[in-house]
């Protein structure tokens, strides 16, 4: 499209915007009538361990959001001379999981606890026990009930409890409201209703009636959409939050918010069933859309849902890039140390490519890059862990293969049960991450990983947040009522490439010497956890 033309549709309101509220960035995308993005902006951020409590400040939450947008407008001022007013449509997606717990005066009780936080096994198994369906550690419903079960004081006087992008379209709409695929990690979704499973809702209150507390389970829950649903406007009070400029003209509808899972989904063209998809970020999580149940309740692998609210295995790993993203500071340091100026985009694309040089073995060395606990490999807290023998072969090519190996081990390790256990058939897979934005590397040592081909799409570095434009697209531009899988594929991705991976055989059988050794060593993880403080 010219650019006469993307200034008409700038000027005209024609355009959609998607936010996406990530673990290390809140990135927004504007997307024209093609589904081209035609400007994005970010900022960056960083969750904080305070209290015991993996976090982020409501007020950089914000802040964050204020400036992801500026930075999305200036982009597209930059570009096209025009600035946005009207906006055709809208919405907002962040991380699934963790609890938001607010008063009837809708004042936040404590403090934002996210996905990453695994004080709740406690909580977890015994509602996976009770429900027969796993509840993981990172659901809303285990952090509600570890608060319960601990008797905090806050929640005798919780009114509502949402999730990070059910907070933000909350306050943008006055809507307490969440798209399906983001509700399905706050609480099990019932198949044939796509809303909450009412057999166990009822459960729920059974078990904590001798509380006696003035609410219930499901009055406390946002309600469930499922997507190309209006899901309210934008407020004048919602306008000015998002854009305090005041250029963006309240009235915009918005679609249901939704989980990075889900838009993760989306963006890759995996919402149809027999579908697979992996983001990997500062976590990673594989998601398959089933054709069926699952044969029996497995505490690794999450069923959540698509955003139209079909079946979906998800395998979900609290850790990923951070520990090698704290080595490649440690790296640019040292460089500055020296008093060389260094491209950080190109120091990470230096690395990995060098791991071009690594031997078989990658010098028997051994990495854990746990931040935090991992429920898939028995680990109550995280502590990055890296081993070296005194006959090992410690260079940089190894070292940083090992670390980049090591990144998608648990990943690994759940996607076998489905595969050993389920016997799921899983032939490819498409990513997107910023860890595959270096060409080849990171995808052809997933593709090891997992044995599968491994896809990485033209779309894939604009994300999450391409991905809830697009569903904020669905909503207002599908005239002929077409499911979602559908539309995206006669709208989208029918012509679309990407570039596609197949591992080698003995890509392969290095992967599985290296996840035996892996394997072996969690237990020095376990331990070295334990004297933690």
């Amino acid at each position: 499209m010219n650019q006469g033309k993307i200034h008409s549709e700038i000027s005209n309101g024609e355009i959609s915007i998607g936010i996406e509220l990530g673990s290390t960035r809140i990135k927004t995308v504007a997307i024209d009538t093609n589904f081209e993005t035609i400007g994005s902006g970010y900022f960056e951020w960083e969750n904080e361990f305070k209290d015991g409590y993996w976090t982020y400040s409501i007020n950089d939450v914000w802040i964050g959001l204020q400036k992801s947008y500026k930075s999305m407008t200036d982009d597209i001022e930059s570009k096209y001379n025009v600035t946005i007013k009207k906006v055709k449509s809208l919405g907002i997606s962040g991380m699934m999981h963790g609890y938001l717990a607010f008063d009837k005066n809708d004042d936040l009780l404590v403090p934002f606890r996210t996905w990453r936080n695994s004080y709740t096994e406690e909580a977890a198994n015994k509602l996976r026990d009770y429900f027969q369906f796993n509840i993981p550690e990172r659901w809303s419903i285990a952090h509600l009930y570890q608060a319960i079960l601990n008797e905090e004081q806050h929640v005798k006087d919780i009114q509502f409890i949402t999730t990070l992008a059910g907070y933000i379209h909350w306050y943008l709409t006055e809507q307490k409201v969440l798209g399906v695929g983001d509700a399905s990690g706050m609480f099990p979704i019932d198949q044939n209703t796509k809303k909450y499973d009412q057999e166990k809702l009822n459960q729920f209150d059974e078990l904590i009636k001798d509380k006696q507390f003035e609410w219930d389970i499901e009055s406390v829950l946002p309600k469930v959409l499922t997507a190309g649903t209006n899901a309210g406007c934008l407020t004048e009070q919602g306008a000015k939050l998002l854009d305090p400029t005041n250029n963006l003209e309240p009235g915009v509808p918005l679609c249901p918010p939704e989980g990075d899972a889900g838009t993760g989904m989306v963006a890759t063209n995996s919402v149809e069933k027999k579908k697979g998809n992996i983001s990997a970020g500062t976590s990673a999580f594989a998601m398959l859309v089933l054709d069926q149940p699952l044969s029996k309740v497995h505490p690794e692998i999450d069923i959540v849902t698509t955003p139209s609210g079909d079946l979906v295995a998800m395998v979900h790993t609290n850790n990923c890039t951070s520990d090698i993203n704290a080595w490649v500071n440690l790296f640019e340091e040292t460089f500055e140390v020296m008093g060389v100026e260094v491209d950080k985009n190109q120091l990470y694309e230096r690395l990995f490519n060098h791991t071009q040089h690594a031997d078989e073995r990658n010098g028997n060395l051994l990495s854990y890059g746990y931040i935090s606990g991992e429920n898939i490999t028995k680990i109550n807290k995280g502590i990055p862990i890296f081993l070296r023998p005194t006959d090992s072969q410690f260079n940089l090519a190894n070292f940083m293969k090992t670390h980049i190996m090591s990144a998608f081990s648990t990943l690994k390790i759940g996607v076998d049960i489905l595969k050993e256990e389920e016997k799921v058939l899983i032939d490819s897979f498409v990513v997107h991450g910023g860890i595959f934005k270096t060409e080849e590397i990171a995808q052809r040592i997933l593709g090891a990983a997992l044995n599968s081909s491994v896809e990485v799409l033209k779309t894939a570095n604009d994300g999450g947040a391409w991905g809830m434009a697009i569903l904020a697209r669905y909503m207002v531009n599908n005239d002929s009522q077409l499911p979602l899988n559908q539309y995206l594929e006669e709208n989208i991705f029918g012509q679309q490439e990407g570039s596609v991976i197949q591992p080698s055989e003995k890509d392969v059988e290095e992967y599985e010497q290296f996840i035996t050794e892996y394997k072996k060593g969690l237990e020095i993880e376990r331990k070295a956890s334990q004297f933690i403080r």
